[in-house]
């Protein structure tokens, strides 16, 4: 674990000196939980969210997407719930004046159960070799059996204090495990508080004459609420999608692992309205779906896993994550819940209008169903640079940090470099970038030798270098490098945009999905 914690530092590092995260208003210190992306990026951001678009709105007839404002009428968020009951259980340990979600320290001791339970298999599995077999070592093994019995009650309880909104218990739990704050190592605990997440502010021109309204926790609401404006407009016939990207806000007061849970941050989500009764059918579909557009990122799929939730939102009949193995253990990167009629209705029920869909097939009005898949794209841009890191032992001794990235994804697809910086190399480098700059992002380097040139696009993830040296200019070939394999071939320059484009299109992705 303590070996994985170091790769994440390297990361986080690795994001600042390479141009893709920095924090916020750095040059005044940053400012907690809030994060700017930088030129690569933003270049790898903006990729994941064309790869999601596409694969939404593109591949389906039936989805259509939006963009809705970040203020809301203050009626939305009473609608929605969010004024009353969008909180957080948080503790704080008296000695370390440190501020925790309850839950979370929860959660994080139940993975330690889970820690031990897998460092025995895998201790057993290296004794027994071919021979062992998991589920009857998990069977027969005493400590294995003791361990689980632990996990499992611990979850139980603490499944059910989640459900009750039980903060006494919350904090009983957390003092029967004898958990201790990671800073003081004491158990010096408060009581459970919940704390309203949404920021307010203010909207008019006089003190007196502005109202409250709130920056929006989450880009759902926005969905809801133009639901009649898109079906009516767009003559959309059940089932069908309203998609949307942007940002959203939370005052988290525990904000942690660097842009994993952030005060500012940005959301994919897609709403699908279905006919009611096809809901959990439809669920079951999306959940298929939204693993393959994950997978089809070749990270491996032992890397996914869905999680159910234990305590479904009281506006749910079914609700699961798609988490990914991050550094610091299995986390949530998506969410796939099937909400009900809830928003609907309540939007219905606090404006007064008729919000329902008329079924021609049946002759009836309804309130359709709603299926969401809501993912980070934060989180996401994570576990891609956390998948893509590698620090690779070469022959003869040599380290190279190298990002392994999708090369649909990657900011710069190409790198041209002249030789030297003579002789009319740059000139012919210059002209293969003009040629090949409008099919995808092309990068010129002329400093520094060679080696050093491939070692810098190595570590933002450029999957091709290409080498102008003086035998391009008798016979019109380039060397053609992979940044993977390290590969050097002599190529034409003709056939180099049939060579790369394919392979650093978005397109190549989506025809995975098909």
């Amino acid at each position: 674990m303590a070996q994985q914690e170091d790769v994440f530092k390297k990361i986080v590092s690795h994001c600042k000196e390479y141009g893709f995260v920095f924090p916020s208003s750095d040059i005044y210190d940053g400012l907690g939980a809030v994060y700017d992306y930088g030129q690569n990026g933003v270049e790898l951001k903006n990729n994941i969210k064309q790869y999601w678009w596409q694969s939404m709105v593109l591949l389906h007839q039936n989805i259509v997407g939006i963009d809705a404002a970040i203020f809301m009428h203050p009626t939305t968020w009473k609608a929605s719930g969010h004024v009353d009951a969008f909180n957080d259980p948080l503790i704080d340990n008296r000695d370390s004046k440190k501020r925790y979600r309850a839950d979370v320290l929860i959660e994080d001791q139940i993975a330690k159960y889970d820690e031990k339970i897998q460092k025995e298999i895998d201790k057993a599995a290296k004794r027994f070799g071919e021979a062992f077999d998991e589920a009857q070592f998990r069977a027969t093994n005493a400590r294995v059996i003791e361990h689980q019995q632990k996990r499992d009650a611990l979850h139980a309880r603490f499944a059910k204090a989640m459900n009750d909104n039980d903060l006494d218990e919350l904090r009983q739990i957390i003092l029967d495990e004898e958990i201790v704050c990671p800073i003081s190592g004491t158990r010096n605990w408060t009581e459970v508080r919940q704390f309203n997440l949404m920021f307010k502010t203010e909207v008019g021109s006089t003190a007196e004459g502005a109202s409250t309204i709130y920056l929006r926790p989450e880009t759902a609401q926005g969905i809801f609420v133009n639901y009649l404006n898109v079906q009516k407009t767009g003559r959309m016939k059940l089932p069908f999608g309203i998609a949307q990207i942007g940002k959203a806000f939370r005052n988290e007061i525990v904000a942690r692992q660097f842009i994993f849970r952030m005060r500012e941050f940005e959301q994919m989500e897609m709403q699908f309205f279905v006919k009611p009764g096809t809901e959990l059918e439809w669920f079951q579909k999306w959940k298929q779906t939204r693993m393959a557009w994950h997978q089809a990122l070749g990270f491996g799929a032992e890397n996914y896993r869905f999680h159910d939730h234990d305590k479904l939102a009281h506006y749910a009949n079914a609700a699961t994550d798609i988490e990914f193995h991050m550094p610091f253990g299995f986390k949530e990167v998506e969410g796939i819940h099937s909400r009900t009629n809830f928003d609907l209705s309540q939007h219905a029920k606090y404006s007064g209008k008729k919000i329902e869909y008329f079924d021609p097939e049946t002759n009836e009005s309804y309130t359709p169903f709603v299926i969401e898949t809501s993912i980070g794209v934060d989180r996401m841009f994570l576990s891609v640079m956390c998948h893509s890191f590698e620090e690779e032992q070469l022959p003869g001794g040599d380290v190279r940090t190298v990002l392994h990235l999708p090369a649909a994804l990657a900011p710069v697809k190409l790198a041209v470099f002249p030789l030297t910086k003579k002789d009319g190399l740059p000139e012919k480098a210059q002209e293969i970038i003009n040629d090949l700059r409008f099919h995808f992002n092309c990068k010129y380097e002329e400093k520094d030798q060679i080696g050093k040139r491939y070692r810098r696009m190595d570590a933002i993830g450029t999957p091709y270098c290409v080498t102008v040296d003086p035998q391009t200019l008798e016979d019109n070939t380039v060397t053609l490098r992979d940044r993977d394999t390290m590969e050097q071939r002599r190529v034409n320059i003709a056939d180099l945009r049939g060579i790369i484009e394919d392979e650093v299109s978005i397109t190549s992705l989506l025809k995975k999905l098909l």
